[in-house]
C-alpha cells in the first residue's frame, strides 16, 4: 500500500491534498479524555501503555487527522536521568529538585530508554498495531535546551533567569548537562523509532528565549548532535520551537527534514528564509480556533493560500490545542484543509 500523505509530504513529495495533524491533538479539549483523567493522574496515563494507546487513539478516532502522536510527555526521560518531578493540578510540571549548581548539573546522568522508558516503546507498539496504515504515527522528545530549562527553572518561566545565568558563568557545565540531554534523547528517539514511530519531533518549545549568538554557542551543536545521530534512520525529522523567527535560519542547518513554525512567522516568509530543501509544518495560532467559524475558516485559507500548493507543507497549529477548544472547530479545520487542498492526478 502507497504510505500515508503525512510522510510523503514531510519528504516532500506529491500528495492528494495537504496532510493535517495539530499538536496536543490528544487532550483535555476532548470529553474522552477528561473522563478518563477522572480516574487517572496524567503520569499513570503516561506509564500504562494501555491508556497511553486509548488516549492516542481518542483523536484519530474523532476526526479525519493523517497522523497520530504518541500520548506523553516531553518530561519522562528526567527520572530516568536522576530528576524527580510532578504534576500539580492547575500548574503543572514541577521538579522536585531544581538544578541549581554546577554539583547538581553533574549529577545527572543519561538515561537507557529501554530500562526507564519502556512503557512508551510498548504504547508505541501498540498504536502502530492498531493504527489504520494511511494514517502516520509520530513520536517526539523534548530537545536539550527546553529539557535543561525544565530541570532548572523547575517549571515554567518567564524570563530563564536560572537557567541563562547557569549558562553564562558555567559554560562548561552547561555544556556537560546539554550533551547529557543530548545523549539520552537520541537514543530515546532512535529507540521510538524502532517501536514503530514512522516520524520523530524534537520539540524546542522554550529556545525562542535565546538571542541567534546564544543559540549558536550554547544550544545548536547539541540539536545538530541528535539529528546527526539519527540521520541513519531515513524517516522525517521534525523541529519545533516557538518564537523562533531569528532562528528559523539556524534551524535550516540542523540536519532536521521538516520545520515546525509558530504564527508569528508568515508562512510564505517561513517558505523563503527556508528554502526547498525542507517541508514546513504550521501555522494556525492555537486560539484561531475559538473564532467565529466564518473568521475561523478565512485565516486557515489564508494560510494554505500562502503555502500555494507548495511541495512539504504540513497543516499544524503554531502551538498545541488549548484545553478549551470547541471540538467541532476542530473537525471544521480538518474538513476544511482536506477540501481546499483537494488535488486530482496525485495518488491517494
Amino acid at each position: 500500500m502507497d504510505e500515508p500523505r503525512f510522510l510523503k509530504a514531510c519528504r516532500r513529495q506529491p500528495v492528494d491534498c495537504t496532510p493535517v495533524w495539530m499538536m496536543r491533538q490528544a487532550g483535555r479539549y476532548m470529553k474522552e479524555y477528561r473522563e478518563l483523567r477522572q480516574r487517572y493522574s496524567m503520569l499513570e496515563v503516561c506509564k500504562n501503555p494501555e491508556l497511553s494507546l486509548q488516549v492516542t487513539m481518542q483523536p484519530i478516532q474523532r476526526f479525519n487527522l493523517d497522523a497520530a502522536i504518541i500520548f506523553a510527555d516531553i518530561l519522562l526521560p528526567l527520572e530516568g536521568m536522576g530528576v524527580g518531578f510532578g504534576f500539580q493540578p492547575d500548574h503543572g510540571p514541577v521538579i522536585h529538585q531544581p538544578l541549581r549548581d554546577v554539583r547538581a548539573m553533574a549529577k545527572v546522568r543519561v538515561c537507557d530508554p529501554q530500562q526507564s522508558l519502556g512503557f512508551v516503546l510498548q504504547a508505541l507498539r501498540l498504536v502502530r498495531a492498531e493504527l489504520d496504515a494511511s494514517i502516520a504515527l509520530i513520536g517526539f522528545a523534548g530537545a536539550p535546551f527546553t529539557l535543561a530549562s525544565y530541570m532548572i527553572e523547575g517549571g515554567h518561566s518567564r524570563n530563564f533567569l536560572h537557567t541563562k545565568r547557569l549558562m553564562y558563568e558555567h559554560p562548561q557545565a552547561w555544556q556537560g548537562l546539554m550533551e547529557k540531554v543530548a545523549e539520552t534523547t537520541a537514543d530515546y528517539l532512535r529507540a521510538q523509532a524502532e517501536a514503530g514511530a514512522q516520524a520523530l519531533q524534537l520539540f524546542d518549545s522554550w529556545v525562542g528565549c535565546l538571542s541567534p549568538g546564544d543559540y549558536d554557542a550554547y544550544v545548536f551543536p547539541h540539536v545538530q548532535s541528535i539529528f546527526s545521530r539519527l540521520s541513519t534512520l531515513n524517516i522525517p525529522l521534525i523541529y519545533f520551537g516557538t518564537g523562533t523567527a531569528t532562528l528559523l535560519p539556524r534551524f535550516k542547518q540542523c540536519g532536521a527534514t521538516v520545520i515546525g513554525v509558530d504564527w508569528r512567522v508568515p508562512l510564505r516568509q517561513a517558505f523563503d528564509l527556508l528554502g526547498d530543501g525542507l517541508a514546513i509544518q504550521g501555522n494556525l495560532d492555537p486560539v484561531a480556533l475559538f473564532a467565529p467559524r466564518n473568521l475561523l475558516l478565512n485565516k486557515v485559507d489564508q494560510l494554505l493560500d500562502e503555502a500555494a500548493g507548495r511541495p512539504g507543507h504540513i497543516f499544524n497549529l503554531g502551538h498545541g490545542i488549548l484545553p478549551a477548544t470547541p471540538v467541532e472547530n476542530v473537525e471544521a479545520v480538518i474538513e476544511r484543509v482536506h477540501d481546499k487542498t483537494r488535488r486530482t492526478g496525485a495518488a491517494e
